[in-house]
C-alpha cells in the first residue's frame, strides 16, 4: 500500500514539474511572440523613419526629421546629435542658407568628438545602457538627463562623422542585453544622408555662393557683371560698381579667433544686403572685401547706396564673442562704366577695368583714413 503510494506521489510530482515545465516554455514563448512583433514594430518604423531621412530635401531638413522626426517616431523623451564639423563647414553651410542654428539646440557642432564624451572616439557599433553624468553629461540635454540611452555612431567608409544620441527616461528601455542591429543600420542610414546633404549644400553653394556670407562668389559677379555691361551698352545707360573692404578686419581675427571674424563677415554681410535693390547683386569678392554691382547706376547712384552701406554698419557694434561688441567700419571704393555703343566691346575686360578702377578708389579710401566712401573721378567708357 506504503509503495502504491509512493508511486502515485511520484507520479503527481512528475506531472506536476513536467506542467511547470510547459507553463514555463508557454511563458518564453509568449516572451519570444512578444520580442518578434516589437522586433517587426520597430523593423517597420526604423525603415519609414529611413525613408525619410532619404527623402530629405537639404542639410537643414535632414536635421529636423533626425531629431523631431526620430524623436516622435520612436517615443524618445530626446534625441540629440552630435556632428563631427573641425573646419566649420556644416555650420557655414547652414547659416549661409539662413537657417538660425539656435533652431536646433538638440545639434552640437564639435571640433573632436572625444573631447565630449571619451568613449565617442571609438564608438564603433551603438552602445546602450543607463545615463551616468561623469560619462555622458555634456551630449544628453539637462532635462533628459536619467533613465538610459542610446549612443549611435554615424560612420562611413569608416570615419565617425557623429554620434545620434536617443535619451528615455525609462532605465530599463536601453540596456546592453538588446540587439542593436536596427540602430546600427539607422546610424549607417543616416551618415550616407548626412554626407549626401552636405556634398549636395557644397556642391550648390561652391559654384556660384560664398558658403560663409551666403553671398555670390567672385566668379558669378564678374559673369554678371558681363551680362549688366551688355545690356547697359545696348540701352545706352551707366552701371555702378562699389568695391568694400572691411576696416581693421585682421585685428578682430588676432583678438578675437577666426570664429568671431566669421560672424562679424556675416553681419556686414546681412547688413550690406539690407541696402541693396533688388535690381543690384553682391558678393564677398575674397577675404574681407565684398562688391555691388548695380545696374542702370550712375556715379551718383553708385556713392548713395555706399553711404547707405557705410551708416548702416557703423551705426550700431557688431557683437563679435561673448556678447563683446565692436565698432565696424567700411572703406568703399566707388566706379561707373558707360559702355559705348558705336563700338564692339570685350565685356570681361570691361569687368575687368570697371572693378580696377572701383578698387583704385577703394584704395584712395583707405589712404585717406578709412571709415568713408571714395568715388572714381569719371565713369570708364569704352
Amino acid at each position: 500500500m506504503r509503495r502504491t503510494t509512493e508511486r502515485h506521489t511520484t507520479a503527481s510530482d512528475r506531472i506536476a514539474q513536467l506542467s511547470a515545465e510547459v507553463q514555463s516554455l508557454q511563458g518564453r514563448l509568449a516572451e519570444l511572440t512578444d520580442e518578434v512583433s516589437r522586433n517587426d514594430a520597430i523593423l517597420k518604423k526604423t525603415q519609414e523613419r529611413e525613408l525619410e531621412l532619404l527623402r530629405a530635401g537639404s542639410l537643414a531638413q535632414l536635421l529636423e526629421k533626425l531629431i523631431h522626426g526620430l524623436r516622435a517616431s520612436f517615443q524618445l523623451d530626446s534625441v540629440s546629435l552630435l556632428l563631427h564639423d573641425p573646419n566649420h563647414e556644416i555650420r557655414h553651410l547652414l547659416t549661409g542658407d539662413g537657417f538660425p542654428l539656435e533652431e536646433l539646440p538638440e545639434v552640437q557642432f564639435v571640433d573632436v568628438l572625444a573631447a565630449i564624451a571619451p568613449r565617442l572616439g571609438n564608438l564603433e557599433r551603438p552602445w546602450l545602457g543607463p545615463f551616468r553624468m561623469a560619462d555622458h553629461e555634456l551630449i544628453v540635454p539637462k532635462t533628459s538627463q536619467s533613465g538610459s540611452l542610446a549612443l549611435i555612431p554615424l560612420r562611413r567608409s569608416g570615419q565617425l562623422d557623429g554620434v545620434l544620441v536617443f535619451s528615455s527616461s525609462d532605465r530599463f528601455r536601453f540596456n546592453r542585453e538588446l540587439a542593436t542591429d536596427f540602430l546600427a543600420h539607422l546610424g549607417g542610414v543616416a551618415a550616407i544622408c548626412l554626407e549626401n546633404a552636405v556634398n549636395r549644400a557644397r556642391v550648390v553653394r561652391s559654384g556660384l555662393t560664398d558658403f560663409l556670407t551666403g553671398f555670390h562668389n567672385r566668379r558669378y559677379l564678374h559673369a554678371r557683371l558681363c551680362e549688366e555691361l551688355a545690356r547697359a551698352k545696348r540701352d545706352h545707360l551707366p552701371i555702378a560698381c562699389l568695391m568694400i573692404d572691411v576696416d581693421h578686419f585682421k585685428r578682430i581675427n588676432d583678438e578675437y579667433g577666426h570664429l568671431a571674424g566669421d560672424a562679424v563677415l556675416r553681419e556686414v554681410a546681412q547688413r550690406i544686403d539690407d541696402e541693396m535693390r533688388l535690381s543690384d547683386t553682391g558678393a564677398r569678392f575674397g577675404g574681407d572685401e565684398f562688391a555691388i554691382v548695380l545696374p542702370h547706376g550712375s556715379l551718383t547712384d553708385g556713392e548713395r547706396v555706399a553711404s547707405r552701406v557705410l551708416e548702416a554698419v557703423r551705426g550700431s557694434p557688431v557683437v563679435v564673442a561673448n556678447q563683446r561688441t565692436e565698432q565696424i567700419t567700411l572703406s568703399i571704393g566707388v566706379a561707373a562704366a558707360r559702355p559705348d555703343g558705336k563700338t564692339q566691346s570685350d565685356y570681361s575686360e570691361l569687368a575687368e577695368k570697371l572693378i580696377a578702377e572701383a578698387d583704385a578708389a577703394l584704395y584712395r579710401a583707405k589712404s585717406a583714413g578709412r571709415n568713408r566712401v571714395e568715388v572714381s573721378t569719371d565713369e570708364v567708357v569704352t
